[in-house]
């Protein structure tokens, strides 16, 4: 299944999270932190209301077709899309996972319970998500996409145990495909020829303490990938890229709006100058 509606739920976290300031999380010690209840019923409001109004969408995008009884989708799954919505399913419990918990930690949670609660929630919805599927005669309950749910529902917490993973951060971008400028999709989300997956590297913080202070820590190295001609069985392939990344958490600056903004707009990548390296050479002066 297309992961086109969960950047809609992604939204209302984001704008949600604006509304508090981030060092009102980051200077209140664990030990003194008292959970609001208030808060904690705003986001709770917040989150079901999020939850219908995708749920909505889903049903009706997704979800209206002929009904099955629960299934397994073995083929068409990795074949038509190359396997890119993968990405998709990794991306959107990692960022839900990232946002929420900042959400529940201005709540009064500390750290590693917010993270906790904020990735099992994501990987249920998911994983709800999935079962739904497997009850559509169109879809089906699929194996990689419930292996990637799970995986970007654990990475957050994994880069919170293990901080060298923090150098290694997922960012999504995209430009209209020529498909999409013909009108097969109705939204940028939905197409997968429009939508271009990176992993950002930290190069700053991966250099020796000696190089560090020569190297802007707000240049990253990019790695990325998209797909073309999925509609033309002969010609589709991948595309992949190397590319550079402004880490926006690398700016300088400081107060809690302007880092509020470095954070979470760092999920998604910022035009930049990069290569492809397949299939082809091409040179871009600013790769969206």
């Amino acid at each position: 299944m297309n992961y086109m509606s969960r950047p809609i739920l992604t939204l209302i976290f984001a704008l949600s999270v604006t509304s508090f300031p981030q060092n009102e999380i980051d200077t209140v010690a664990a030990e003194e932190r008292k959970i609001d209840y208030w808060k904690l019923g705003a986001i709770s409001g917040i989150t079901l209301g999020g939850l219908a109004y995708v749920y909505t969408i889903q049903k009706d995008l997704w979800w209206k077709g002929e009904k099955s009884s629960f299934h397994f989708e073995l083929s068409y799954d990795w074949n038509y899309p190359l396997g890119s919505d993968k990405f998709g399913h990794f991306y959107f419990p990692y960022l839900a996972t990232h946002i929420y918990s900042q959400l529940l930690e201005w709540s009064g949670l500390e750290r590693w319970e917010s993270l906790w609660y904020s990735a099992s929630f994501a990987w249920l919805y998911q994983t709800f998500v999935e079962i739904r599927d497997g009850f559509s005669a169109d879809w089906g309950f699929s194996w990689g996409d419930f292996g990637a749910n799970t995986l970007g529902a654990a990475y957050p917490l994994l880069q919170e145990k293990y901080p060298y993973l923090k150098n290694y951060h997922f960012k999504i971008s995209f430009y209209p495909s020529k498909r999409f400028r013909e009108g097969a999709h109705k939204v940028i989300f939905d197409d997968y020829e429009s939508t271009y997956n990176w992993l950002s590297i930290n190069v700053h913080n991966l250099l020796p303490e000696e190089i560090q202070k020569y190297y802007p820590s707000f240049i990253n190295l990019a790695i990325g990938h998209s797909v073309k001609k999925l509609k033309i069985p002969s010609d589709r392939h991948l595309e992949l890229f190397i590319a550079l990344d402004w880490n926006l958490e690398g700016l300088p600056g400081d107060g809690w709006l302007w880092n509020l903004l470095k954070k979470n707009f760092n999920f998604y990548r910022i035009p930049a100058p990069a290569v492809k390296i397949y299939p082809g050479v091409v040179w871009y002066g600013l790769k969206f």
